[in-house]
Formats: structure tokens, C-alpha cells, sequence
């Protein structure tokens, strides 16, 4: 009876560790909490503007085209919040970066797009959480703003 009363509690264990493992979560984080962290004030180029959603922003001179990353970064230890912030700053980095490749000072637009599932917002972004990754994928417009 023992035998069969271990047998069974490390197949529960197992099976509830296997469900944290598979851990594929969405959820929603604040924008602002992202783009205020030391290492986004740190990294970000202020000269390649980023707007989310349907931010207003200057008239557009010229269109580079839609960009998208998606990026992923280790959450092992980490708070979904914390995992999020740097795979979110990963994102925005890669876009700056293809904005100053193709000529633009702005991304406007932006969107999450995590797994083709697409939200727009002002004020948030889509992250994919699990146990030992988080990913955040992001779209938006390469543009030179004209003055």
C-alpha cells in the first residue's frame, strides 16, 4: 500500500510540474512601468520616437514600411513584470535599431502582436509568460516624421 501511495504522489508531482513548465500565459503590462525602467532610460534613443497604438504624432515625410520583432528573454527567477520589462526593451530596442538602418526617426503604430495575436494599445503591451521564457512581440511603421 505504501508502495502504491508513493507512486502516486510523485505522479502528481510530476504532472503539476509539468503544467508549470508548459506555462504559456498573455498578459498585460503597463507601457509606461516599461519604457521608466533605468535600463530603458539607460538603452532607449530618444532621437528614434516610438509611438504605441494610435498615439498622435507628427506628420509622417516618408514610410519605410511595417517592421515586427520578437524577442525572448530568460524568466527563470525572474517576476513575469521583471522577464517582461527586458524582453519589452529587447522589442523596442530592435525597432530603433531598424529605424536607423532605413533612414527614419520614429516608429509609429506599434502594436503587440505576441503568437499573431494583434493588440493595439496606448497604454499597455502583450508579453507570453512561462515558467523558464517571456516574449514580447511588437509591429509598428518605420517613418521619417516631418517637422
Amino acid at each position: 500500500m505504501k508502495k502504491l501511495l508513493n507512486i502516486f504522489v510523485l505522479v502528481l508531482c510530476l504532472g503539476f510540474s509539468m503544467e508549470t513548465i508548459a506555462r504559456d500565459d498573455r498578459r498585460m503590462f503597463s507601457l509606461k512601468d516599461a519604457l521608466n525602467t533605468p535600463e530603458a532610460k539607460q538603452r532607449l534613443d530618444p532621437k528614434i520616437r516610438l509611438f504605441f497604438g494610435k498615439q498622435r504624432h507628427p506628420a509622417i515625410a516618408k514610410n519605410f514600411g511595417e517592421w515586427r520583432t520578437n524577442k525572448k528573454t530568460n524568466a527563470f527567477n525572474k517576476s513575469d513584470k521583471e522577464a517582461c520589462e527586458w524582453a519589452f526593451l529587447s522589442a523596442a530596442l530592435e525597432l530603433q535599431e531598424r529605424a536607423k538602418k532605413e533612414g527614419g526617426n520614429a516608429v509609429v503604430g506599434i502594436k503587440s502582436n505576441y503568437k499573431n495575436a494583434e493588440r493595439g494599445s496606448e497604454t499597455e503591451y502583450m508579453c507570453g509568460c512561462g515558467a523558464v521564457m517571456a516574449g514580447v512581440a511588437l509591429k509598428g511603421n518605420v517613418v521619417r516624421l516631418g517637422k
